[in-house]
């Protein structure tokens, strides 16, 4: 293993690649750092304290940028949420679909019209962080004891300027992220991503030690025994996750026809067709957490009887002030499991894969080409689905049982399960394979002395 890392630094165009991915990382990190115009810092320190679980999520994904108020706040989320919005609306506008499938031509005006409306996602998102901003307690639960966080004269002025300078960075961010794919190593807008997550690794860390070991000021308020399990517990989770992010269900593909320099010879030759377990990834979490916090955030409405009394009441039920309930939990695990059936329903076309599978002569055994084939995957994949939205939901819900049964920090539980740990996971398999493709290219052994490591695609 050591030796094969060794070797990544030896073939110079691997070299290059890999330097130049940390130089961009670098230059994302930075502008997490840089304060936003006409925002307290000495304020900002006393934030995250007082934060709800709404801005801990997302400071999660932004590398600590929210909670500072950077203008890199947005990061690649924006671009991300273009690439979906467009990817759930192919599934029913005829219009973006053929663009799909129209090869290189329509993926560059997809992709033209995705950066488009990251724009104007971006200008919407910064606006609304900027209005937040001027009334902390609404977006960060800030009660306003260490004054304002906002000091500006002209709140208009404040509210444009944060628009641009948060714009301008999340469209750099997205340039460095096409710079990585294109002259790096593997995806970049997932690769930030994965550094952001990790990035508050020495937070969790520094938790950690301070709540097993203590300090100078304080002692230890958990004993070394559960640290002990918890090491354990996260590398069984880990494992787990590994595996439910390479599981596939194989479905054997027989081939009627070969073809080779142009012309047709009988014969046969079989193949297969995988389908994911975890085919909908992190999606079903990042729609799940933030539905579930908006709703908790209905627990500030003011009134005592009527229908804003009725969703206070709904809001109470998930607030974050109540902790980590039942019901909470139970509605976690239903938002998760309706949106992994439903990204599904939308991104997997089995009468797709079946014209497609007849355009090429192959065929399932046993089955009838058409629409008897579409059925058969369609029932597969409910099945393989099944089993991994549970994998899914448990993965998920161990954060929230760590918090909730034994009050660790969710700094520190983050890391053991949810959004987080699925994303590091499946972007360090993509990465490492992307990385033993170049070595065992010029002749090197990989990571692995049998086999080879498979990513998520």
């Amino acid at each position: 293993m050591f030796k094969t890392f060794a070797n990544l630094f030896k073939v110079p165009e691997l070299r290059a690649r890999i330097f130049f991915t940390i130089a961009l990382v670098a230059v994302a990190r930075l502008l997490a750092s840089i304060p936003t115009p006409g925002v307290d810092w000495n304020v900002i320190a006393h934030i995250k304290a007082e934060s709800n679980s709404l801005l801990g999520w997302f400071d999660s994904f932004t590398g600590g940028a929210l909670a500072q108020c950077s203008i890199g706040t947005l990061s690649i989320w924006p671009y991300i949420s273009a690439q979906i919005i467009v990817q759930l609306l192919a599934a029913v506008v005829p219009t973006i679909g053929r663009l799909q499938r129209e090869g290189d031509a329509g993926r560059k005006t997809l992709n033209f019209y995705i950066r488009l409306l990251t724009i104007g996602i971006c200008l919407f998102q910064a606006g609304a962080l900027a209005v937040g901003m001027l009334n902390p307690d609404t977006l960060f639960g800030y009660s306003g004891a260490y004054g304002d966080l906002v000091v500006v004269e002209s709140p208009v002025l404040f509210v444009i300027t944060t628009a641009v300078f948060m714009t301008g960075a999340s469209m750099f961010i997205m340039w460095l992220a096409d710079q990585i794919t294109a002259r790096g190593i593997g995806n970049g807008v997932s690769f930030l991503i994965m550094v952001n997550i990790a990035s508050r690794l020495p937070t969790a860390i520094s938790l950690a030690k301070l709540r097993y070991f203590g300090s100078a000021e304080a002692e230890a308020t958990a004993q070394i025994w559960e640290l002990l399990l918890l090491l354990a517990f996260g590398f069984a989770i880990l494992l787990g996750t590994v595996a439910i992010t390479q599981a596939l269900r194989k479905i054997p593909i027989h081939n009627t026809r070969s073809i080779a320099k142009g012309a047709a010879y009988g014969g046969s030759n079989s193949t297969y067709l995988p389908l994911r377990v975890n085919y909908a990834g992190v999606m079903p979490i990042i729609f799940a957490g933030p539905i579930l916090s908006i709703i908790g955030m209905l627990s500030k409405l003011e009134g005592a009887n009527g229908f804003s009394a009725t969703l206070k009441k709904i809001g109470e039920m998930v607030s974050p002030a109540m902790g980590v309930t039942s019901t909470y939990i139970i509605l976690y695990g239903a938002l998760i499991l309706f949106f992994t059936f439903f990204w599904v329903a939308t991104q997997f076309n089995a009468m797709n894969i079946s014209e497609g599978l007849k355009r090429e002569g192959s065929y399932i055994p046993g089955i009838r080409p058409g629409m008897p084939t579409a059925e058969y995957l369609d029932g597969v994949m409910t099945r393989v689905t099944f089993i991994g939205a549970l994998s899914l939901l448990a993965i998920a819900i161990i954060p929230l049982m760590l918090t909730g049964a034994r009050d660790i920090p969710f700094d520190i539980a983050n890391f053991f399960g949810g959004t987080s740990l699925l994303i590091i996971v499946g972007v360090a398999l993509d990465t490492l394979r992307q990385l033993e493709a170049h070595l065992v290219m010029r002749n090197y052994d990989g990571f692995l002395r049998h086999g080879r490591i498979a990513g998520r695609r």
